[in-house]
């Protein structure tokens, strides 16, 4: 066996297992109480703020896009660093203190046991759960990374892209073209600032002012919202854009539905539909929720499962121990 033949060897080896490390009934017997809580917490939370689900789930996967599912996007800055937080595509993530109050409790019932990457793990599903889609059993075990740099979050796939740009970035992490449909239907939940889809509406090109690929009545609600000649950032008030389909706060396969009718928001989306790699998939989703669910719950298992041997067990998920 040559050298890079047994380097190989090794990382599969490390691999699988920090895989197996991943667990059910990780804390079955030292923190019993722990999924109760986290529900209990996101549930009131969106009782206050319907955007709370689909900002947790985004946030998930901005996390475990990164360095894997290690809590590093929950990092605050610190004066000689910028974390991930502050990145860019990372500006309009919020309700971080969903999770630091389900973080205050569970030191409360059992200190220092689990991990904040777990908390936000287990908040995904719950959102995704609580919003009318699929339940999964959570795996647990993850660590808390001490490492979040913002210029990381260059690595997140941005709503500009194509399927070839996308179908590059998710095979990076492991993820085949089936993954990058069913995860991109995340966007069954949540909204978009006119920020990230405003190119599509405005001088596109050079022979199209507008996008020909969106539907032209939708088109022109989206410039009505979305005028060429107003700023636009993500904190100018909830009206500054657009839903990602007409059942935002329900987890369902409208997204998929609103793309084969050219009305998708974001031009990573509407593009899944034009490819031939994608297209078949995007249309029996649209056919069919309940295949939809089963593929879903498989890719965010996969994705939850990006995980690496090093971290810690963070008291508080803002700041390293």
């Amino acid at each position: 066996m040559d050298v890079r033949a047994a380097i190989l060897l090794l990382f599969l080896t490390m691999l699988s297992v920090s895989k197996a490390k991943l667990d059910v009934h990780y804390y079955e017997e030292t923190c019993p109480e722990l999924e109760k809580i986290v529900s209990d917490t996101l549930l009131n939370a969106s009782k206050h703020d319907p955007k709370v689900p689909p900002r947790i789930l985004r946030m998930f996967f901005h996390d475990c896009f990164i360095r894997g599912c290690d809590a590093s996007v929950l990092l605050d800055s610190s004066p000689g660093n910028k974390a991930e937080k502050d990145g860019p595509p990372n500006k309009s993530v919020a309700s971080f203190y969903v999770v630091d109050d389900a973080k205050a409790k569970i030191e409360k019932a059992c200190p220092g046991t689990v991990s904040c990457a777990d908390i936000l793990a287990i908040a995904a599903r719950d959102v995704v759960t609580m919003s009318g889609g699929p339940y999964w059993n959570v795996l647990k075990g993850r660590k808390d990374g001490r490492i979040s740099k913002a210029s990381d979050t260059l690595k997140l796939p941005p709503p500009s892209s194509n399927v070839t740009q996308l179908t590059k970035m998710f095979a990076k992490k492991g993820f085949g073209i089936k993954d990058l449909v069913t995860l991109s239907g995340a966007h069954t939940l949540g909204f978009s600032h006119c920020s990230s889809f405003q190119p599509r509406l405005h001088n596109f090109s050079s022979l199209h002012d507008t996008d020909p690929s969106i539907d032209s009545e939708f088109a022109h609600d989206l410039r009505t919202k979305c005028p060429s000649n107003k700023p636009h950032n993500h904190k100018k008030g909830k009206n500054d854009g657009h839903f990602l389909d007409s059942t935002a706060s329900v987890f369902d396969n409208d997204y998929y539905k609103r793309m084969i009718a050219r009305k998708s928001v974001l031009l990573s989306d509407q593009s899944l539909v034009w490819d031939s790699r994608t297209r078949r998939i995007v249309e029996d989703f649209a056919r069919d929720q309940g295949l939809f669910f089963r593929e879903f719950v498989d890719s965010m298992l996969k994705l939850g499962s990006l995980v690496n041997d090093v971290g810690e067990v963070r008291l508080n998920c803002r700041v390293v121990n």
